[in-house]
């Protein structure tokens, strides 16, 4: 037992060293999958990186990681180093690590109660060198469960949080209740996200709402939080993601990039007293 004491209270020292080394800490979290929360999160973390800050990604979904397929290090195992384990260099200013990097294959589940969780993400934060960084983004998985709550109870100083839905009412009525379990823990609000807004029609140019659109815009009105833009239905961003490629890179002309720079600007102004 003492022992086991010990080794947390090492790990307690090493978390708070290496969060004192981030300025700014932000998580990313929607309370329904499949609306684009890792899209959001990888997208965000390049665009910051590409302003010229040091930025961290760490995905922190244990049962479904995609944060390496989409920066490309997915079956590229993680390495220790003399300050613990090495972050994937994801692009310049830009290092991540995910649970996909982790797993010998990519087709092994991850079969884990809450506690195995929580000492997973814990390890995440406090073992790996992050090193000296303007940002930690955090990819949440899901839902307001373990992941979310762990990663708001192990970093007392969080700067803030983004949630991210679709314009659709099933996904909307979840964002609510996202958003109250952030106040709960007294987690400041940077604001709300609406993915896949609209579709342009490649032909004509129409725009047509796939999931209705200005649904996010009026809870954030009803909700009292910042909306921070709505991101169209762009099937380039499906593309990238899945190749690993970065959509500021191969397509900086698209409107995506565009709102994926303007969450970045709210995030700069909500975080401008930390630096």
């Amino acid at each position: 037992m003492a022992n086991k004491e010990e080794v947390n209270k090492q790990m307690d020292i090493l978390l708070k060293s290496n969060m004192n080394k981030i300025q700014n800490k932000i998580l990313v979290l929607s309370n329904k999958g499949g609306v684009g929360k890792s899209t959001v999160s990888v997208n965000v973390a390049v665009c910051l990186s590409k302003k010229g800050l040091k930025v961290g990604l760490l995905d922190a979904d244990i049962h479904g990681p995609s944060v390496a397929r989409m920066l490309g290090f997915e079956g590229k195992k993680l390495q220790n180093g003399p300050n613990g384990i090495v972050p994937y260099e994801a692009s310049p200013g830009l290092v991540a690590v995910s649970m996909a990097a982790v797993l010998g294959n990519i087709d092994t589940p991850v079969i884990w109660r809450g506690p195995m969780k929580a000492v997973a993400i814990k390890q995440f934060l406090a073992e790996v060198d992050w090193g000296a960084r303007d940002y930690l983004i955090i990819d949440s998985p899901p839902g307001t469960g373990d992941e979310p709550l762990s990663i708001c109870q192990l970093i007392k100083d969080l700067n803030g949080a983004i949630v991210v839905t679709t314009s659709q009412e099933v996904a909307l009525l979840d964002s609510r209740k996202c958003i109250n379990f952030l106040r709960e823990l007294k987690i400041p609000i940077i604001g709300i996200v609406e993915n896949m807004s609209s579709l342009l029609c490649p032909k004509c140019g129409e725009k047509i709402d796939v999931f209705s659109s200005g649904g996010a815009e009026n809870t954030a009105r009803d909700m009292g939080i910042p909306f921070l833009g709505g991101i169209p239905f762009d099937p380039e961003i499906v593309k990238s993601s899945d190749k690993g490629e970065l959509l500021v890179e191969t397509h900086p002309e698209s409107k995506a990039v565009n709102v994926f720079n303007n969450i970045c600007d709210s995030i700069g102004a909500s975080t401008k007293n930390n630096k």
